[in-house]
């Protein structure tokens, strides 16, 4: 059980659970969660711990098979700068690991923006709140308990 787990109970939405056994041989977390359940990279979304210049800290949520581009979530942050969190500060924010980032349940409520191809599935898959386990939710719940906004904050790798 992982805050994310409850904090989805608590709101009694519908979800589904996907674990998988964690070796690190991918490129990435995501990457490997994506190769392990066989779902589509474009699915799997990353949680990234971003801060700007007033040193605010915000959720970014993107397909792993993307990058995220700083430019545009500046842009639609209306922010001057915006570089990504320390892994450190990330950490201790969210409580969770780097790996297992969820965007919910987390230690410290985070603003979150996600990106608008979250809108393209019935239903999307991100950490759970630890490296090895998936949940997979319809991209509204996932906007309505992130609180999230949605916009092309996506670019290819």
């Amino acid at each position: 059980m992982t805050p994310a787990i409850t904090a989805l109970e608590t709101a009694g939405v519908s979800f589904t659970l996907h674990p998988y056994a964690h070796t690190g041989d991918a490129d990435g977390f995501g990457d490997e969660a994506a190769s392990k359940l066989g779902v589509e990279p474009g699915r799997m979304f990353k949680t990234l711990v971003v801060k700007t210049d007033a040193d605010d800290l915000f959720l970014a949520l993107v397909p792993v098979s993307c990058r995220l581009d700083l430019k545009a979530l500046r842009n639609l942050l209306g922010v001057n700068k915006v570089e990504m969190a320390d892994p450190k500060i990330a950490e201790r924010t969210t409580g969770y690991v780097v790996g297992g980032i969820s965007p919910l349940g987390g230690r410290r409520q985070l603003p979150a923006v996600i990106d608008e191809t979250v809108d393209l599935y019935d239903t999307v898959f991100f950490s759970a709140g630890r490296r090895g386990l998936q949940v997979e939710l319809t991209p509204a719940d996932l906007v309505r308990l992130t609180d999230a906004k949605t916009g092309a904050i996506a670019e290819e790798k």
